[in-house]
């Protein structure tokens, strides 16, 4: 990067030597200003480690799960904490998403600062601030927000506060399986919050949400939201939607990012007898991974008859670049890459690709047998063998299982184009 671009990098905030080479972004940056840095990754011209974007990929799974909703004719609300990158949100929309999916207040604040006005929050709204930030927001007539109860305490607590400022909360009546996290268990729980619901003017049940992710076999998932479709049926059939009726469709929705087909053709079936809205809300399909999502989505391309004849798959879109910075042993490589820069829950990182700056025209396939073998804070073990053509000061690429827990650990992503050229910076608001 040369002298000049340097000096509107630093002085449009993007260089910030204090965080990760790509700092604080005032506001968002526009892709034509990302471009006339004319930055290059294989320039070296980021600051590595790096979690990059390719933006090719990113338009293909957008399209990807439009099309596979539009065949259900259902609708979509991604997950926003995935990435919880306004641009990105923006471009959900932009592809035709009915709305955003967050799970917490803040997360909900951050969505709407940037534009999004339809929110699920997939979550239980609890404690005097955070339903504060939601009154707030819904002094604005044109932003719609659902969130999720489970109790009559909770129901209560939200029917009061929200009476004593004149306005209507719609809210979702969380289903949950035995064993599982929230939503309510039985009939009698069931029973209890519409009981409480009834009593607040300031209550409108909206619909039915489920989370299917806590089961994990099919058989018990479709059980699942057969209870789910059957429990939105009876609550139109009793009339208990009518003031959500009154001003839009009902809401029936699930999904996350590994049985998101399996909703979409028990949901996608659902007549309860009033306008309804089927909302899916897969969130990782967007960047994807090599990892737990990939073998989700393979099973998908299996089992589900939309997905196998759409005959295209989803690609993954995040990678980490790191410096070899040592090889203080003749089968081992030290990586400038750890806990710090990419998530390890679900596997780690997985080297793929390798650049030698000055040498090399273009990335080249990694030997197979390269495998990261551990990681601290901000080291990785790179396994390799004796006599591997391997140096200080290569690049290497690794791809990455779970996206969420990668995401939130940086603030500043640059989107690639196929020549490895910045084309866009995304910014997160964790």
């Amino acid at each position: 990067m040369n002298d000049t671009n340097y000096q509107i990098a630093y002085q449009t905030g993007i260089i910030d030597p204090v965080n990760k080479g790509l700092g604080r972004l005032p506001g968002a940056l526009a892709p034509d200003q990302a471009s006339t840095l004319k930055w290059n990754l294989l320039n070296e011209d980021i600051s590595l480690p790096a979690a990059v974007l390719y933006d090719q990929k990113l338009q293909h799974n957008l399209a990807w799960m439009q099309e596979f909703v539009g065949r259900y004719q259902v609708k979509l609300a991604p997950h926003g904490k995935t990435t919880m990158a306004p641009k990105l949100f923006k471009r959900q929309l932009d592809t035709g998403a009915w709305g955003i999916t967050l799970a917490t207040a803040h997360q909900t604040l951050a969505g709407y600062q940037h534009g999004v006005r339809r929110v699920i929050m997939a979550n239980q709204l609890v404690g005097k601030r955070n339903m504060a930030i939601i009154s707030d927001l819904l002094a604005d007539p044109d932003f719609e927000f659902f969130c999720l109860v489970d109790s009559a305490d909770l129901v209560d607590q939200l029917g009061r506060f929200f009476g004593e400022r004149g306005q209507t909360l719609d809210v979702l009546l969380e289903l949950g399986p035995v064993g599982g996290r929230t939503g309510v268990r039985d009939a009698a729980q069931q029973a209890a919050v519409i009981e409480a619901i009834k009593r607040w003017d300031s209550i409108a049940l909206a619909g039915v949400e489920v989370y299917e992710g806590v089961l994990k076999e099919e058989a018990e998932i479709r059980q699942f939201l057969q209870r789910a479709v059957a429990c939105a049926t009876a609550l139109a059939q009793q009339g208990l939607l009518a003031k959500r009726i009154a001003r839009g469709p009902a809401v029936l929705t699930g999904a996350g990012s590994a049985w998101y087909d399996v909703v979409a053709e028990e949901f996608a079936r659902a007549d309860i007898g009033v306008p309804l809205d089927v909302v899916l809300r897969p969130g990782c399909y967007l960047t994807h991974d090599v990892g737990i999502y990939r073998a989700a989505q393979s099973q998908i391309q299996v089992r589900n008859p939309v997905a196998h004849q759409m005959r295209s798959q989803l690609q993954p879109a995040l990678q980490l670049w790191a410096y070899v910075q040592s090889i203080p042993e003749p089968d081992k490589a030290i990586i400038a890459l750890g806990k710090r820069d990419a998530a390890f829950d679900a596997g780690l990182p997985l080297p793929v690709s390798r650049f030698r700056p000055g040498v090399d025209s273009a990335p080249a396939p990694t030997p197979a047998h390269w495998e990261v073998t551990g990681m601290m804070d901000q080291h990785a073990y790179l396994r390799i063998n004796a006599g591997d053509d391997i140096r200080v000061g290569d690049m290497l690429a690794f791809d990455i299982s779970h996206p969420c827990l990668t995401f939130d650990k940086w603030r500043h992503l640059p989107v690639l184009d196929p020549q490895f050229d910045v084309v866009d910076v995304v910014q997160t608001f964790f």
